[in-house]
C-alpha cells in the first residue's frame, strides 16, 4: 500500500491543507466584518455553507470532472473517481508522485471550497440563502469544474502550455469574474446605509487568518517538501508584503491620513496577484509583482465604483484584476531555473489568452446561471428584509440593542 510514499511530504501536504482549509473562515471573517452586523452572519453563512455543499460535490464527481480522462479536452470523466473510486489506496501517477492520492484529493478540495465564497463580497444583501446554494451547486458544475479541468487536469489549455501555479486564474479569476455577472443581473443593492466595517477586530483577524493559510495555499503546490517550495514559500510571503506596503502608500497619498483597512487588502491584493507566478518566478520578481498589485489592483477597484456595478465588497478590482495580472507576468518575469517555464513572447500570448477566456467564459455563464435563476424563482432579497437586517428576517439571528 502507497509504495513510492515519502512520509516528509506527506506531513507538509498535511499542514498545507490544513491551512487553505482555514483561508475559508478566515474569508468569512474578513467579509462579514467588512458589512453591517445585521448582515454579518448571512454572508458569514454564505461562505461556510460551501464546506458542506463543495465537499459532496467533491465525492460525487466533482474531483473527476477536473482531475479523471479528459473527454475532448474540455472536461474529465466524471465516473472515473466517483465515491472515492480507485483514490483511497493508491499514488496517482500523474497528480503527487509522493503523496497518497487520497492527500491530493483532500488538498484539491480545500481549493474548490474557497473559489466562489470569494465572489460573496461583490453581491452583498442581494441574494436569499436558498438561491445562493443554488448557484453555488451550479456554479460548481458550469465553471469551476471545467475550468480548473482545463488549467490543472488534462484540458486544451494545459496542453497550450499555459499554466497557473495555485490558482491565479482557477480561482481568483474564475469567481471575480463570475461577480461581476451575476451583479449585472441582481442589480445594485436596495439599502446602501453608508456605514463602515462593523467590526475591524473580525476584519482583522480573518486577514491575518487568510495571510497565514496563503503559505500553504501556494506552497502546497509543490506537493512535496522540495528545494522549489522554499522558492513559493518566499514570493508569498514578499509579494504579500510589498503589496501591502505600496497599497498603504498610495492610500495615503489619496487620503492624506493612515488607514487600517488599506494595508490589510494590500497584502490581499498583493497575495491573489503572486498566486499563479509563485512557482515560476525568483523572490525579486515577487517584490516587484505585489508592487505592482498594490498600485494596479488599488486603481482597479475604482472601475465599477465609476461603472456603479455595485462590487459591495471590491473582489474584481482585488482578486480578479490581481489573478489576472499575476497569470500574464508569468510570461514576462518566469524563471526556467525555479520551474520549467520560461519567460517568452508565447508564454505571454498563451497566459493572456488563457486568463482572458476564463474572464470572459466565467461572466457569461454566471450572468446566465443567475439569469436563469432569477427567471424560476424568488431569489432577491427584498427591502424590508435588509432594513430589519438579513441576519433576522433569513437566519432568525436577533441582536440585542447596544
Amino acid at each position: 500500500m502507497f509504495q513510492g510514499v515519502v512520509h516528509g511530504n506527506v506531513a507538509f501536504m498535511v499542514i498545507a491543507t490544513v491551512l487553505v482549509f482555514f483561508m475559508t473562515p478566515g474569508l468569512a471573517f474578513f467579509y462579514g466584518g467588512l458589512v453591517e452586523k445585521k448582515h454579518s452572519l448571512t454572508l458569514m453563512l454564505q461562505i461556510f455553507i460551501s464546506i458542506g455543499v463543495v465537499t459532496l460535490m467533491w465525492i460525487f464527481g466533482g474531483f473527476s470532472l477536473v482531475f479523471g480522462n479528459t473527454i475532448g479536452g474540455i472536461i474529465g470523466d466524471p465516473f472515473q473517481y466517483m465515491n472515492f473510486k480507485d483514490i483511497v489506496f493508491q499514488v496517482n501517477t500523474t497528480y503527487g508522485l509522493t503523496i497518497p492520492f487520497l492527500m491530493f484529493f483532500m488538498y484539491q478540495l480545500m481549493f474548490a471550497i474557497i473559489t466562489l465564497p470569494l465572489m460573496t463580497g461583490s453581491i452583498v444583501n442581494r441574494i436569499t440563502m436558498g438561491a445562493w446554494i443554488k448557484y453555488l451547486v451550479i456554479w460548481m458544475i458550469l465553471v469551476y469544474f471545467p475550468v480548473a479541468h482545463w488549467v490543472w487536469g488534462e484540458g486544451f489549455l494545459a496542453k497550450m502550455g499555459f499554466v497557473d501555479f495555485a490558482g491565479g486564474t482557477v480561482i481568483h479569476v474564475s469567481a471575480a469574474f463570475s461577480g461581476l455577472g451575476a451583479l449585472w443581473v441582481l442589480g445594485k443593492r436596495k439599502v446602501i446605509t453608508g456605514k463602515g466595517p462593523f467590526n475591524m477586530g473580525l476584519v482583522a483577524v480573518g486577514a491575518g487568518i487568510l495571510m497565514f493559510g496563503w503559505f500553504g495555499f501556494n506552497a502546497g503546490g509543490t506537493l512535496a517538501a522540495a528545494g522549489t517550495t522554499a522558492i513559493v514559500f518566499t514570493n508569498t510571503g514578499v509579494a504579500g508584503a510589498s503589496g501591502m506596503i505600496v497599497w498603504a502608500i498610495m492610500s495615503y497619498l489619496e487620503k492624506k491620513k493612515f488607514s487600517f483597512l488599506d494595508p490589510l487588502v494590500g497584502a490581499v491584493a498583493g497575495l491573489a496577484t503572486i498566486t499563479p507566478a509563485s512557482g515560476y518566478v525568483t523572490p525579486p520578481s515577487a517584490l516587484l509583482i505585489g508592487a505592482l498589485a498594490g498600485i494596479v489592483c488599488f486603481y482597479a477597484i475604482k472601475i465599477p465604483r465609476k461603472m456603479q456595478w455595485d462590487d459591495a465588497l471590491d473582489v474584481w478590482g482585488v482578486h480578479g484584476v490581481g489573478g489576472f495580472m499575476g497569470t500574464v507576468l508569468i510570461g514576462l518575469l518566469a524563471n526556467g531555473m525555479v520551474n520549467k517555464v520560461s519567460a517568452s513572447s508565447h508564454q505571454l500570448w498563451v497566459q493572456l489568452f488563457g486568463a482572458a477566456l476564463v474572464g470572459v467564459y466565467s461572466i457569461v455563464v454566471s450572468y446566465l446561471i443567475m439569469k436563469f435563476l432569477d427567471k424560476t424563482s424568488n431569489i432577491r432579497v427584498t427591502k424590508e428584509e435588509i432594513e430589519k437586517g438579513l441576519d433576522e428576517s433569513l437566519l432568525n439571528e436577533k441582536y440585542s440593542d447596544d
